[in-house]
């Protein structure tokens, strides 16, 4: 009898997560995935009679939408400038924050990580004030030194620009922590051996810090991307997508189609394209990485 209820026992613990991560994860998937078959609108909330199924075909005309086209254009911009930059950023001051003997280096610490815990609507609603074309401090900036104003909002190209600069902000405070905790699981003898090797910083960061830091690197990379291919608050608090679309994402689209058109097996089929290239993306990485270990 006692052997019985502690094998029971961590299926009491584990019990409640399931339950709730199949009533409120994998039933609404499985919801979606059935309505993305059909022609379900905004009737076919009150009438369900109204719902056809009509197979593949929300798929193929999302595929042929030249707006889903552009969105995926815009997200793959996005995503390609960035990532990269949120990498860069984010190592690079871990590294350098690590580095740092002073107590100010702590403050700094904190400094970078509170924009990734501030409310995104509060954070781009303020930038939206700075990007102003008229008010905006940084035009006003600009002024002074008797440079033209930028439009940073209202031109396609400059208002995604403007976006990955603030995404990017946003980004650097999370992965930098990540970085942060990762450098500290190095062992320090690692480095008093390349000190008295004659080792000086950047090749005891270059030979040691990076790759030892790998895992990390890999487990940023992943994250990140998944986040920028999901890229929607910022444009939709600040551009709507506009101009011209020139800040149309995937997620946006999806939005759109689904609360704003009413068009829910549409923007159902939308999201899991979106979800199986999240899911190719990823298993390709991983297959980079496990050529890069092998």
């Amino acid at each position: 009898m006692k052997g019985s209820s502690q094998k029971l026992a961590p299926y009491l613990f584990i019990g409640p997560s399931i339950i709730l991560l199949t009533l409120f994860s994998l039933l609404p998937i499985l919801l979606a995935l059935v309505i993305s078959f059909t022609d379900m609108d905004l009737s076919g909330l009150v009438n369900y009679d109204s719902i056809r199924f009509i197979g593949l075909e929300n798929y193929k005309n999302v595929l042929l939408d030249p707006s889903f086209i552009k969105s995926v254009g815009n997200t793959l911009f996005f995503v390609i400038i960035g990532v990269p930059l949120v990498l860069l950023f984010s190592l690079s001051i871990a590294i350098l924050i690590n580095m740092g003997k002073s107590r100010a280096f702590k403050i700094f610490r904190v400094v970078f990580y509170l924009p990734s815990v501030t409310n995104v609507v509060a954070v781009a609603v303020v930038w939206s004030y700075l990007y102003n074309p008229t008010l905006g401090l940084f035009n006003y900036v600009l002024g002074l030194v008797n440079l033209g104003p930028v439009p940073w909002l209202t031109d396609p190209t400059v208002a995604k620009i403007s976006l990955i600069v603030l995404a990017v902000w946003r980004g650097i405070g999370l992965n930098m922590i990540i970085f942060i905790a990762a450098i500290k699981g190095i062992p320090g003898s690692y480095y008093e051996a390349a000190q008295l090797d004659g080792a000086n910083t950047w090749q005891q960061i270059r030979y040691i810090t990076l790759p030892q830091l790998r895992y990390a690197i890999f487990f940023v990379s992943i994250t990140t991307m998944i986040g920028w291919l999901q890229f929607f608050e910022e444009p939709f608090v600040m551009t709507k997508g506009k101009p011209l679309d020139g800040t149309l994402t995937a997620s946006l689209f999806i939005y759109n189609n689904g609360f704003q058109f009413s068009k829910f097996g549409y923007a159902a089929a939308g999201s899991f394209i979106l979800f199986f290239a999240i899911i190719a993306v990823t298993l390709v990485q991983f297959r980079l990485q496990n050529k890069a270990e092998s």
